[in-house]
This record gives structure tokens, sequence and C-alpha cells, in this order.
């Protein structure tokens, strides 16, 4: 038996990549008896037979799954978001970041549209910081791409290579002509963006992992919602790094960096060493979360 990892299940037949080849595989018949859910991702054993064709014998337990997308054991997420053409939705980017670090999954955020970003409006005296470096501050691992000039791409190549990665992020991003820039010859197709709304239209239609730039890459549908994880109240400064690294510092072990006195993320807020945006986004999560108790 060789080891190989679940590419996509189509038409009850499941594809498994595996020495660097391309599997068709049907299920063992204990498989088929009792009720076992397959995702891309998860890590098989298969039995050869003839050609291309192959059994799934075994399943290894999973160390991770997400429910939107459906994948298994993932590496990392690539959170994609153009800076310009459509802004980045810094709202629905916190949200993933939260989603993904619940899960335990490292989160790299992929900034896309450099060349299409006027960089001489954006000065030290500027009211607005520039994004990419307000999360490079909080110690993201941060890549500023275009997927026209190819300027950054490489080194966005070099963070997939024997791993399992998803790509995340809202439609117009260039998720797909991300994909493709990272792997030349094979093409996903990508959405026109909408004048109208400034906004993409969807065009991935399901979940399948696809061989990029030597690992696995799920290009997974847009986002115009997500609800946050099942977290309680105290749990949520967990997702975000640079509340974690001062909570300690708060007066009240109990402190959810509200309305508490003597509370240590207040007080970076106010000299500057938190994002306002970011604080504002945890105030509107944390609201969502505590309704989300109440309800239980």
């Amino acid at each position: 038996m060789i080891e190989g990892v679940l590419l996509k299940g189509y038409g009850g037949f499941y594809y498994v990549y595996a020495e660097d080849r391309v599997w068709e595989c049907s299920l063992r018949g204990r498989f088929r008896v009792k009720v076992q859910d397959f995702l891309p991702g998860d890590r098989v054993r298969i039995l050869p037979e003839e050609e291309d064709k192959a059994t799934i014998e075994a399943v290894e337990p999973r160390r991770n799954a997400l429910s939107r997308p459906t994948i298994a054991n993932v590496d990392q997420a690539l959170l994609v978001f153009a800076l310009t053409s459509p802004k980045p939705d810094l709202n629905l980017l916190d949200r993933l970041l939260v989603q993904v670090t619940d899960a335990e999954i490292e989160p790299v955020l992929v900034f896309t549209k450099i060349d299409k970003l006027n960089k001489a409006s954006l000065t030290k005296d500027s009211e607005q910081p520039y994004v990419p470096d307000v999360y490079r501050k909080i110690g993201y691992t941060v890549f500023e791409v275009s997927n026209e000039t190819g300027q950054g791409i490489k080194e966005v190549g070099a963070r997939l290579k024997e791993k399992i990665s998803v790509l995340a992020g809202p439609s117009g991003a260039g998720k797909s002509s991300l994909f493709n820039a990272l792997s030349p010859g094979k093409k996903l197709k990508t959405g026109k963006l909408s004048l109208k709304s400034k906004r993409g239209r969807h065009t991935t239609r399901h979940v399948e992992l696809m061989v990029c730039a030597g690992g696995l890459v799920a290009d997974t549908p847009g986002f115009s919602a997500l609800f946050l994880p099942n977290l309680k109240r105290a749990e949520l400064a967990e997702c975000f790094p640079e509340f974690a690294q001062r909570r300690r510092q708060c007066r009240f072990n109990s402190c959810i960096h509200d309305k508490e006195p003597n509370c240590a993320i207040k007080e970076a807020l106010e000299s500057g060493e938190i994002s306002p945006t970011r604080y504002e986004h945890y105030l509107i999560f944390l609201q969502e979360v505590i309704e989300a108790e109440r309800r239980y």
C-alpha cells in the first residue's frame, strides 16, 4: 500500500495524489457499509490495482478540519485580499484570522494588486496606516504581490512546498489569478470585477485540492459573510495575538477588555500600540460571542 492525500470526491470515485500522480480510487467494502465521510486533505492508504486505479484501504486520523471550506489536515491558510479595487474588507479579514487561529491553522496574509496601488498617496502623515504594515507589526506573515508583474509570487510559492494550504478571501481579490501565477500552465477560471459593485463575481464552485508549487492548494468559494467559531468571551482575545501577549497585565484575570478599569489592552490602544480598527472589530466580535452565549 502507498500513502497519499485525497484531492476530491466525485461521482462515487475518489481522486488521491500519491507518488507524484493522481489515482482514481474506489472504496473498500467496509467504508461503503459504515457512514464514512471523506474530505479533501484526508490522508489515506491506497492499494494500487491496474494503471491509475486503486482502492482506499485506510484513512488516517485528522489533525484538523474546517467546515467552510470543507477540508482536512490544513497546514496554513492564505488569506488573500486586494489592496485596492476593491479595498480590503478588514472586518472580514479579522473574522478569517479568528477562524483559522481558533482552528490552530497558521494564517498567511497575501495582499494582491500591489501594482495598482498608488503608493504615492500613502505617506507617513496619512491618517490611514498602510494595511500590510499593521499586520506585520502584530507578527503575521505578510506578502504583497502582483499577479500581473509577478512581484512576490516566488516568495509565496516557497511557502506552499510540501504543505496543504487553503486560499480564502473575498471574490475579486485575485485568488484564482494568484493560483494561476503560482502554477504556470494550470489555469483556474477567473471572475471579472463588477464595475457596479467593485466586487468580484464568484467563480469557484467546489472545494478541490490541486498540485501547486510543490504543495497542495484548495481554491475555495469567495466569502460574503462568515460566522465566528463557537468561542467563549474569555477565549476571543486569544485569537488576537497583540491582545493575548498583554492580557496578563490587566488588573483582573477575567478582563474581557471592554469596560473594565486598568485594562492593559485599552492602555496599549491609547498609546498607539494596538490598531484602533482591530480593537473596534474585537468589540464587534465580542458582542456577537456574548449574544451567542445567551442563546445556548
